[in-house]
Formats: structure tokens, sequence, C-alpha cells
């Protein structure tokens, strides 16, 4: 068989592999972790270059190795989207994590297709069982209480801006890019009732946060649970994508207003909101929601701002 062949066959076959482990993970497991961002990218550059090798039956060399894993999750990558099992932007959002991954694998496969090839095909087998049982095991993992707090100076006196923070009108489009992609953002927030057991209603792009006043202290402090949340995004793409981490994977519990009234007259508001990110690793994903919230949260302050300063 011609090595262009063989090539093509490594690569078809890891990433039906892959697909196959995505589906399981995604629907039978429900989870989104190690075993997904991880294993599996490390499973793509080790599994081609050693299969290829393997059936090729003589030296790989190293540069040809690291570009059949890119290969291979760039046709993955491409498959997710064409079955719409995941739009555009969080393909993007997992490629800087997948890249080192794939190449790790491919170093190693390099090496041991080189050096040992007989073990080669034990460790595609170990290394594509263990993928399920890593995410079946980690998928219950306790969850980490995070919060996020945005604040902003206001020229108006605490009793003006508190009128708007419990409710404020429509918002308006958004200039940001971030928020041209998909991600969900705030455009109106109303209320019904007053004081402790109100329910705020922040409406977003993709539906409404129900959220029921716990502190009610005017003008000082408005604090409440999150009853009811929308999904945090809609894909971007040519299908309607509705991937399982847009349901109960970021999870709002709470959020606040604080308002401190500064010595110049001014006031000082703080929005903080709690949450449960249940994607990992951690280390990787907490920081693109962080900055996220940071800025839902400035698209809100400041248009509380624009409405107080101007009395409203």
């Amino acid at each position: 068989m011609a090595p262009q062949n063989r090539k093509w066959i490594a690569v078809s076959m890891i990433t039906i592999v892959s697909w196959l482990l995505t589906a399981v993970i995604f629907y039978l497991l429900e989870d989104y972790g190690l075993a997904l961002f991880l294993v599996l990218p490390f499973f793509m550059g080790f599994g081609t270059a050693t299969l290829y090798g393997y059936s090729n039956q003589k030296r790989i060399s190293y540069s040809l190795s690291w570009k059949l894993g890119f290969i291979t999750l760039l046709v993955y990558a491409a498959g997710l989207f064409l079955f719409a099992m995941e739009g555009l932007i969080c393909i993007a959002m997992a490629a800087p994590i997948a890249l080192p991954l794939i190449w790790m694998g491919s170093t190693l496969g390099y090496w041991m297709i080189n050096k040992q090839p007989g073990k080669t095909p034990t460790l595609i087998i170990i290394l594509a069982g263990s993928i399920p049982l890593i995410s079946f095991i980690e998928k219950d993992t306790p969850l980490e209480l995070n919060a996020v707090a945005t604040s902003i100076e206001i020229n108006a006196s605490p009793q003006t801006v508190w009128k708007n923070v419990i409710a404020f009108p429509q918002l308006d489009e958004p200039a940001e890019l971030l928020f041209k992609t998909g991600i969900a953002y705030p455009i109106n927030a109303k209320i019904e009732g007053e004081g402790i057991g109100a329910i705020r209603h922040c409406n977003f792009t993709t539906g409404s946060f129900v959220e029921p006043v716990t502190t009610w202290d005017p003008p000082h402090l408005l604090k409440f649970d999150v009853l009811e949340q929308p999904a945090p995004m809609k894909e971007l793409s040519f299908w309607d994508v509705d991937a399982p981490h847009l349901h109960d994977y970021f999870v709002s519990k709470s959020g606040q207003f604080k308002l401190t009234a500064l010595p110049n007259g001014n006031t000082l508001l703080e929005g903080t909101t709690w949450y449960y990110h249940n994607i990992r690793p951690a280390f990787y994903w907490r920081p693109w929601s962080n900055y996220i919230i940071h800025e839902i949260h400035g698209r809100v302050l400041r248009h509380i701002k624009a409405n107080a300063e101007k009395g409203e």
C-alpha cells in the first residue's frame, strides 16, 4: 500500500475512534473534563503517529509524526462541527489546550515507533480505553464555587443608583466582539414586587435569569439567588447545536449589587456573581468564564452608570 494511503487510513481510523469516544463522553457520561480536553488530544497525536509507523513497518520522521497528529485534530474538529456536536466558538476556545497535547502525543508516538514499535498497539488500546474510564470517574467530582466581582464609580448618589440597579430599561446593542460570537448578554431587567421575596428577571438574549431577592437594603445592598437561568450562549453554526455543555455546566448560584457612598459624593457600584463551572481543567476554563462574566458585568454597570448620571 502506498505511504500516502497509509497516512489517511491512520488519520481516518484514529479520527473515527475519537468521534465515538467523544459521543460517549458527551451523551452517555455527560462529562466535559480531563478525559475530553487532555487525554483525548494526546491519544489522537499518539495514535495517528504510531498507527502509521506500525503499518509502515519502518521509522517515521519527527516532522511527519506531528503533522499527522495536527491533521487528525483538524479532521476531528471539522467532524464535530459538521455533525452539529459543537459550534465554531467552542472549538476555537478548546484549540489552545488541544494543540500542545497533540504535539506531546505525536512526540511520544514518534519515540515509541522508532524505539519500541512492538508495544504501540497495546498502548493505543490502553489509551483509548482509559478515556471513558477517566470520564466516568471524574464526572461526579465536587464543584468549586467561584466569585467574580466588577466595580464602577458613578457620579450620582446611592439613592439614584439604587433605582437603576433593581431594574433597568433596554440596553443598546453591544459593540463588543465577544457578544457577536453567540455569548449570551443582558438586554434589560425587570422586578416583580419589592423587598425580600421580590422576583427580579434579568433578561438575556437566550432567555431570562429568575432571581428571587434575598437581601433588600436600599440604597446599600441588593442580593439574590438564581432560581432559573438560560443557556450561556448560542453556538455559532449553520445548524441548531444543542451541546450538553449548554445545560447545567455553567451554573450561576447567586449575585449581588453593593453600593458604597464615596467621600466625593459619587457611588461605587460593585456587581458580584457566584457560579459553579462543571468543565475541567479549571485552570484553563475558569479564566474564560471569569472574563465573560466581567464583560457581562461591565455591560450592565456601564448602562446603570449612564442612566443614573442622567438622573433617569
